[in-house]
Order: C-alpha cells, then structure tokens, then sequence
C-alpha cells in the first residue's frame, strides 16, 4: 500500500495496539507511509507482527515489533516503556486489541464476560493510561478502535457491551484530556474482511453477502478502508475533533 503522499505524521510517535494483522496492521502500515514511526504491538503472532515492521522498514520508515498481551495487567507497562525508549515520546495511540466471541445469552458466562471486557475495555483503559505517562507533552491523538457493534448485536450481548464501553471511555477522555492538547475518538469499523472474518467463516457465507447488500456503499470494508480514516484522526488536518465516534462503515448501521 505504499504510495506518494505529503507524509503529514512526519516526526510522531504512534503505539499502534494488535497490529500484527487485520486493521491494526493495515493501521501500523497507513500511519507509517505518513511519517509516523510505529510500536507494532503483538501478543501471540510475532511473525505477522515482524511481516509488517519488515514492510514498513522496507520503505524508508521506522518501525519496532513490542510483545505484550494488553489483558495481562503487568505486561502494559514494559510495552509503553520499550516504545519511548527506542522511538520517543507517543503522540498517538492507537488502541486496536480486542477479541470477540459471540454467544446467545443462554450462552454467556463469567469467563465469557471477562475474557473479553478485560482485553476489550480494561486492557484499553490501562494501556491509556501508562502510554499517558509518555505522551508527548504537545498533546497527540488516541484513536478507540470501536464498533457498529455497540449499537446491539444479536447473539453478542458481552462484545457489544464493550464497544458500547469503549465509546463512552472515549467521550469521558475527550472532556478529561482535552485541556492537555490530546484528542479521543472512537472509530468504529462496519463488517471489515479480515483474517479473522475468513477463519469464522463469514467471507463467501450468506452473511456477507447480506452484509453487503444492506451497506449503502454496496460491499463490506477492507483494513484500508479504515486505517486512512485513522490517519486522519492521527493527523492535525482532525485538530478541533475530539469525543466524536466515527462510523467508518460504507453507511452501513445496525
């Protein structure tokens, strides 16, 4: 996806949270061609997370790999201190980790609950709040990877109540950081072909193909399709936007 273009993140720091595939990758890669030198985090898959420090490398740009899985509390810290101490202060943070598992409600548990609140919306809130601590003190961006998912998802009760969560974390950070130069917004992906989509065996299936056809834009998204909007957000061209949530959905709305 290189391509040339007025790099607008030339000197900043962005920490882009499980990027070694699917959005975060495609996220790690955009804001990287605008200039931006990126922490490729990863937690289990260090060859994709490699792949993508490679490409970008490759290029002319700078990038890292940092291991760190974001629902193990303690392994949160190290990851923000290896990104300022090999690439400098952040100026954005991209929090992309998440999981999801969908089950009716006959079919929800405490595990069920926790495995994906506690990446999802815990994981994101401490992952904030250490990278805080390393911000830049010119202010930056942190960008929520969300979801049309919050506005109710059958049989995904719990994973709709996260992104549900991570939208408001990110309007009550607007108003607490704000006075501190750092914009929050949520941007929150429609169906989105992925890695993960084609193992679950959505591509090709009926509810693609239903997916599709009730997306006013007529297909469902690519990666790409949200990281330039991420760009944008992690850019000053989106200086006097902060508590927004973004639907970069094709027009699609659940």
């Amino acid at each position: 996806m290189t391509r040339i273009q007025e790099k607008k993140l030339q000197g900043k720091v962005a920490l882009v949270t499980g990027a070694s595939k699917g959005i975060g990758a495609a996220i790690a890669l955009e804001l990287a061609a605008q200039g931006a030198a990126v922490a490729v985090n990863y937690s289990g898959s260090k060859a994709g997370a490699d792949k993508i420090v490679e490409q970008i490398k490759a290029a002319g740009g700078k990038a890292i790999a940092v291991q760190a899985n974001l629902a193990d509390t303690e392994s949160i810290g190290p990851l923000v201190a290896r990104v300022t101490r090999d690439l400098g202060p952040i100026t954005t943070l991209v929090n992309n980790a998440g999981i999801y598992d969908f089950s009716p409600i006959e079919g929800v548990t405490p595990e069920h609950f926790h495995k994906q609140f506690n990446l999802n919306v815990l994981g994101l809130i401490l992952t904030t709040q250490a990278a805080l601590t390393q911000f830049s003190p010119d202010g930056g961006s942190i960008i929520n990877i969300g979801s049309v998912a919050a506005k109710g998802v059958p049989a995904a009760s719990v994973y709709s109540a996260t992104k549900g969560a991570v939208d408001s974390v990110t309007l009550a950070l607007s108003k607490e950081l704000g006075p501190r130069n750092i914009r929050v917004n949520s941007l929150n992906p429609g169906m989105i072909e992925t890695e993960g989509a084609h193992a679950a065996g959505i591509m090709g299936s009926d509810f693609e193909k239903k997916a599709a056809a009730d997306t006013p834009l007529g297909r469902i998204g690519q990666p790409d399709d949200v990281a330039t909007v991420a760009a944008f957000l992690a850019s000053d061209d989106s200086a006097w936007l902060t508590g927004q949530t973004i639907q970069a959905s094709g027009g699609a709305r659940l």
